[in-house]
C-alpha cells in the first residue's frame, strides 16, 4: 500500500476513534428518543363503523381505501351502531368509531380515555310510514307529528345503534307512553324487507343520506317520510339535535321528489377515537376527514364539515391542526413517513444536537492528544536510558553499551512511528533528542 494512502488511513482511524465516543453518545441519545416518542404509527388500526349497508359502513370503506396509500390497513368492525361503537372504544377492541351525538351516553369518564376527531356530518332522523298505514290507523296520507303514531307498529333499530334510545327521549317529550306504540329493534335490513311487506306501519334510522337504505326508501312508491314540523323546537330542547331541511327535489329533480321541503331533526355524527391510538393515526384520519366530508351535501355547504363544533368529548389537537390548517408543510412535499418522523422528533432532534455540539469542541484536542501521545509515550523510556547513563561509572563500558543497543532499539521504533504531517515535527524532535543521548554515551566509551 502507498505511504501516502497508509498516513491518511492512519489519519480516519485517529479521527473516527476520537469522534466515536461522541458518534455513540448521540445513536444512543436518537435511539432513547425514537423508543420514547414512537414516532412510527403502526400499520393496523381497526375503525368500528355500523351496521351492513349502513352510511357508517360506506364510509369506513372509504377511510379504508384513503389510508391504503399510506400503507395503512384499516380493519373495518362492523357494529350495531353508535352505542356499540362506544362500547368498542371503552373496551379497546376499536382504535376508532363513529359515533352519533345523543344517541350514546357519554359520560364524565370518557373525556380522558376517549378524544374527538370533530363532527363529520349530520345524520337526521328519517321516520319513514306507509301511506296504505297512515290511511288505515289515521284515515288519512300523511302523518305530522310523532303523536299520531299511537297504536302504530314502529321500528326503532337495535339497541346498540342509539336509535331506540333517541327515539324513546323524544316519545318522552310528546308524552307518549312506551306501551302507545308496538316497538321493534330488528336490525336495518329485515326491517325494511318486513317493512315494504306491510308487516310494519313505520321505520326509524339515524343516518347520513347516503346510507343505501334511505336512498331506497325515498324513492319507493306508497312511502313517505314524516315531515318534522316542529323540528326548531326540538332543537332548543336538545342541544345534540338541529334543524335540517330536505330541499324539494334534492332527491331527483327530474321527477321532483320531495315534491315540497321535508323538515328534519337530525345529530351530528363524530369520529371518536381511543387516547391510546397513535397521534399520526388520528391526524390522518383528520386528513382523511376533510377530504371525505368537505364536499357539498344534501345537508351541509363546502367546507362545512368536518367541524371542530357539536363534539361531545374535548377534541383531538391532531384533529384542531388538521382541520384547521390542512397537511402539515413537510407532508406537502416529502413522504409521510419522513415528514411525520420530523415533525415527531425534530425538537427532540434539537436538543440532541445542542447538546452535542459543545460536547464536540473536545474531538479536536482528543486528536491532536492520540497523535501526540503516539510520539511523547517513547520519552519515557529515553528518559529512563539518559538516568541510567548518568548513573554508571567510567568503568563499565558493557553497562553503556548496553544502553546503547536500547537506545538503537528505540531509535528503530520510533522510526516506524506514523503520523500526519502536521505533527511530524514533534516526530523529528523525538529523533534529535534519542541522538543527543547516544552522542551522551558515547562519551563514556
Amino acid at each position: 500500500m502507498p505511504k501516502n494512502i497508509r498516513y491518511t488511513l492512519l489519519s480516519l482511524r485517529d479521527l473516527m476513534a476520537s469522534i466515536g465516543p461522541f458518534a455513540l453518545l448521540t445513536v444512543a441519545l436518537l435511539a432513547l428518543t425514537y423508543w420514547w416518542l414512537n414516532p412510527t404509527p403502526p400499520k393496523r388500526v381497526v375503525l368500528a363503523t355500523g351496521p351492513e349497508q349502513s352510511a357508517y359502513d360506506e364510509f369506513g370503506k372509504r377511510y379504508a381505501e384513503a389510508l391504503k396509500r399510506y400503507d395503512i390497513e384499516v380493519e373495518l368492525l362492523r357494529s350495531e351502531g353508535s352505542s356499540d361503537n362506544l362500547a368498542l372504544l371503552r373496551s379497546g377492541r376499536a382504535d376508532l368509531g363513529f359515533v352519533q351525538g345523543g344517541t350514546a351516553d357519554i359520560g364524565f369518564d370518557d373525556e380522558d380515555a376517549i378524544t374527538s376527531l370533530g363532527s363529520l356530518f349530520v345524520e337526521p332522523l328519517w321516520l319513514f310510514y306507509r301511506e296504505d298505514a297512515a290511511q288505515r290507523l289515521r284515515q288519512s296520507d300523511t302523518v305530522s307529528h310523532l303523536s299520531e303514531l299511537r297504536g302504530w307498529h314502529v321500528n326503532v333499530g337495535t339497541a346498540g345503534s342509539g336509535v331506540p334510545r333517541l327515539f324513546s327521549t323524544l316519545l318522552d317529550v310528546n308524552r307518549i307512553p312506551p306501551g302507545a306504540l308496538q316497538l321493534s329493534e330488528m336490525e336495518q335490513t329485515p326491517a325494511t324487507v318486513a317493512f315494504l311487506e306491510g308487516q310494519i306501519d313505520a321505520v326509524v334510522f339515524a343516518s347520513a343520506p347516503e346510507s343505501l337504505m334511505v336512498q331506497m326508501l325515498l324513492q319507493t312508491p306508497g312511502v313517505r317520510l314524516l315531515d318534522f314540523a316542529q323540528s326548531e323546537a326540538y332543537s332548543r330542547r336538545f342541544g345534540y339535535l338541529t334543524p335540517v331541511v330536505l330541499p324539494q327535489g334534492v332527491v331527483d329533480l327530474a321527477a321532483n321528489n320531495p315534491q315540497q321541503d321535508v323538515r328534519l331533526v337530525a345529530s351530528t355524527t363524530s369520529l371518536l377515537a381511543s387516547t391510546e391510538t397513535h397521534p399520526a393515526i388520528l391526524q390522518l384520519f383528520a386528513q382523511t376527514a376533510t377530504q371525505l366530508h368537505g364536499g357539498a351535501g344534501w345537508f351541509s355547504r363546502t367546507r362545512e364539515y368536518p367541524s371542530l363544533e357539536h363534539t361531545e368529548v374535548p377534541v383531538s389537537q391532531e384533529a384542531v391542526r388538521a382541520i384547521t390548517n390542512g397537511p402539515p408543510f413537510l407532508q406537502r412535499y416529502l413522504p409521510f413517513w419522513m415528514a411525520n418522523l420530523i415533525e415527531r422528533m425534530w425538537l427532540a432532534m434539537g436538543l440532541i444536537i445542542a447538546l452535542a455540539l459543545p460536547l464536540s469542541r473536545v474531538v479536536p484536542p482528543l486528536y491532536t492528544f492520540r497523535i501526540r501521545s503516539r510520539v511523547f509515550r517513547w520519552y519515557a523510556e529515553l528518559r529512563d536510558i539518559e538516568q541510567r547513563a548518568e548513573a554508571q561509572g567510567d568503568n563499565e563500558g558493557d553497562t553503556v553499551q548496553s544502553l546503547l543497543d536500547q537506545l538503537d532499539t528505540l531509535e528503530s521504533k520510533a522510526e516506524k512511528i506514523v503520523v500526519p504531517l502536521s505533527h511530524t515535527d514533534e516526530l523529528y524532535a523525538l529523533r534529535n533528542n534519542i541522538h543527543l543521548v547516544r552522542k551522551k554515551l558515547l562519551r563514556k566509551t
